[in-house]
C-alpha cells in the first residue's frame, strides 16, 4: 500500500496531509513555517529540520504501520511513501539542494519528493492545464496560469518590497501607515479609531514606539496577520473597509493581466486573504471583463498534493 504526503509551506505556517492509496486523507496537521532560501545556510537548514520534525514522526509511524516494519537500516523510509511539496521562496534555483534536504528531514529518498514553490503546487493540484487562472492571496499574492503545454505563467508575487499589493502583508502595512498618517493630520485620531485600536492590540501597544518596534522585529507572517484586525472592524470603520476594497482591486488587476495576455478563462481564488472579508472578492471583480467567472477553490493544496502523490487527481469543472 502506498502513502502520499502533501506539504504546503507558506509564509505563516506549513500545512501537511497524508493520504492512502485511494487518495483519502487519513491525517493532516500544521508544522513550522520556513522558506526555500533557508537551505543555503546551516542555520536555515537546521530550522527546516526542526520545523519538519513532527511531520517526519507522522510519516515514520504511518509507513511503519502500513509496511509492517520500521524504517530501513540506512535511515530512509520505504519506497511506499511519495511526497509533493510546495515551498514559499523556492524559485527553482538550488532545487536539488532543497529537494535533498527536505527528503532527509522527512526520512524519504530524494526521488520520492516532487518539489514546487507553494503557488505552483496550489495551481497544479487544483486546476487542470489550460482551464483557468489562479489568484492566490495570503501573506503574499500572485496570479498564475498553467497552459496546455505545461508552462506556468505568472504575474505579481514580487515580494513585500517590490509588490504583493493586495496581500495580507500589504493590508497590514497599509493599515498601520494609514492610521499614523491620519494621526499626523488630526492629532488624537487614533484614540477614537476602531481600526487603530484593533491594530494596536495586535502590535502590543498604542504608541509609535510600539509600532516601530513591531515592524523592526515582526516576521512577514506577523505583519500579514494584522489583516485580521483590519477585517474585524471593516463593517464599522470606513478606513478599514476602504483598505480591503483597495486590496481587492489590486488582486483583480492581477487576474485582469492574465486575461489580457492569455484570453478569457475562469478565475479561481485561493489563500487565506479571501477568508478575511467578502469585500476582497466583491471588489476584485470590478476590474475584470464582464462575464468573467470568479469562484473560490475548495480544494486545500496540502490535501490535493497528498492525493497527487499517490496518483489520484481531481479538478473542479
Amino acid at each position: 500500500m502506498r502513502l502520499g504526503l502533501g506539504l504546503d509551506v507558506g509564509g505563516t505556517q506549513c500545512r501537511w496531509a497524508l493520504a492512502d492509496a485511494q487518495g483519502q486523507v487519513v491525517q493532516e496537521g500544521l508544522a513550522g513555517s520556513f522558506n526555500g532560501q533557508q537551505v543555503h545556510t546551516k542555520a536555515g537548514r537546521d530550522h527546516i529540520h526542526q520545523a519538519l520534525a513532527s511531520v517526519r514522526q507522522v510519516v515514520q509511524t504511518a509507513s511503519a504501520a502500513v509496511a509492517g516494519s520500521s524504517a530501513t537500516a540506512s535511515g530512509g523510509q520505504p519506497a511506499l511513501v511519495a511526497a509533493w511539496a510546495g515551498v514559499t521562496g523556492f524559485d527553482g534555483q538550488g532545487g536539488e539542494a532543497l529537494q535533498v534536504h527536505l527528503a532527509r528531514c522527512l526520512g524519504l529518498s530524494p526521488g520520492a519528493l516532487q518539489l514546487y514553490n507553494d503557488v505552483e503546487l496550489a495551481h497544479r493540484v487544483s486546476l487542470s492545464k489550460g482551464s483557468g487562472y489562479l489568484v492566490y492571496a495570503g501573506t503574499g499574492c500572485i496570479a498564475t496560469y498553467l497552459d496546455a503545454q505545461d508552462q506556468l505563467h505568472r504575474v505579481g508575487g514580487r515580494g513585500e518590497t517590490l509588490g504583493d499589493d493586495g496581500s495580507g502583508y500589504w493590508i497590514g502595512c497599509q493599515a498601520l501607515k494609514a492610521v499614523w498618517r491620519a494621526e499626523d493630520e488630526d492629532p488624537g485620531y487614533v484614540q477614537d479609531s476602531l481600526l487603530a485600536q484593533a491594530l494596536f492590540q495586535a502590535v502590543g501597544g498604542a504608541s509609535w514606539e510600539d509600532t516601530r518596534r513591531f515592524m523592526h522585529l515582526a516576521s512577514r507572517g506577523d505583519v500579514g496577520r494584522l489583516a485580521l484586525a483590519v477585517a474585524a472592524v471593516a463593517d464599522q470603520d470606513p478606513l478599514a473597509r476602504g483598505l480591503l476594497q483597495s486590496a481587492g482591486l489590486e488582486l483583480g488587476r492581477l487576474a485582469a493581466l492574465l486575461i489580457r495576455h492569455h484570453g478569457p478563462r475562469p478565475v479561481w481564488l485561493a489563500g487565506g486573504a479571501f477568508e478575511l472579508h467578502p469585500l476582497l472578492q466583491s471588489s476584485m471583480v470590478h476590474g475584470l471583463p464582464e462575464g468573467t467567472r470568479v469562484q473560490r477553490l475548495k480544494l486545500a493544496a496540502h490535501r490535493g498534493a497528498a492525493r497527487h502523490a499517490v496518483g489520484v487527481s481531481e479538478f473542479p469543472s
